[in-house]
């Protein structure tokens, strides 16, 4: 599905309309569906027209692992979201760990997978859960693992106004799915500093 820019800028103008705001008289808001417009599609929802195979797939590096027991392990990615319940954005860090089989991704690639799959329209437990299925599916990894500690302006600015509440979600998958592995990568998590 493509986005109709000319009808997502109508229909933010009639929002602002029916909230009793006149974006057509008030310089403030003049320009705001077009910016709002471009936000949403080149930002905030830009995920959505990621291939997660194919940036899989380009991140992979030609190499070999020697080791059968490594974990690659990237803590603190920025991470930026938009809540599908109310369209309030959300933001943190992820942590990813996968266990790779024959091959390894490139860093970057682990924070580039991240930002594809928080930029769409997905609850925070989607969006982990998209990584690991990426990370097992498309880069062949034996487990994986996504932790995303967001906070919302859902939760924050509305309804129960927890202005300091972070929510933790837990994706893992394969080996990292057995409740053993998954204790022993969160007491190496809690001993890592970050």
């Amino acid at each position: 599905m493509t986005m109709d820019r000319d009808a997502a800028a109508r229909a933010i103008r009639d929002l602002l309309g029916a909230l009793g705001y006149d974006a057509d008289t008030d310089p403030a808001l003049r320009d705001t569906p077009e910016r709002a417009v471009d936000a949403w599609s080149s930002e905030l929802l830009s995920g959505r027209s990621v291939d997660l195979e194919a940036l899989v797939h380009a991140g992979t590096l030609a190499q070999t692992v020697a080791a059968p027991g490594s974990v690659v392990l990237v803590r603190d990615i920025d991470v930026a979201t938009l809540c599908p319940h109310h369209l309030l954005p959300a933001h943190g860090t992820a942590t990813v760990a996968y266990l790779p089989r024959t091959s390894l991704l490139g860093l970057g690639t682990l924070a580039h997978l991240v930002n594809a799959c928080a930029r769409r329209l997905a609850l925070q437990e989607r969006v982990g859960e998209m990584v690991v299925e990426a990370l097992i599916q498309f880069a062949d990894a034996r487990g994986a693992f996504c932790r995303l500690s967001l906070w919302h302006s859902c939760l924050a600015l509305r309804g129960a106004r927890q202005a300091h509440a972070t929510v933790r979600t837990i994706a893992a998958g394969g080996e990292l799915a057995d409740p053993a592995a998954l204790a022993s990568l969160e007491r190496l998590l809690a001993q890592e500093p970050g």
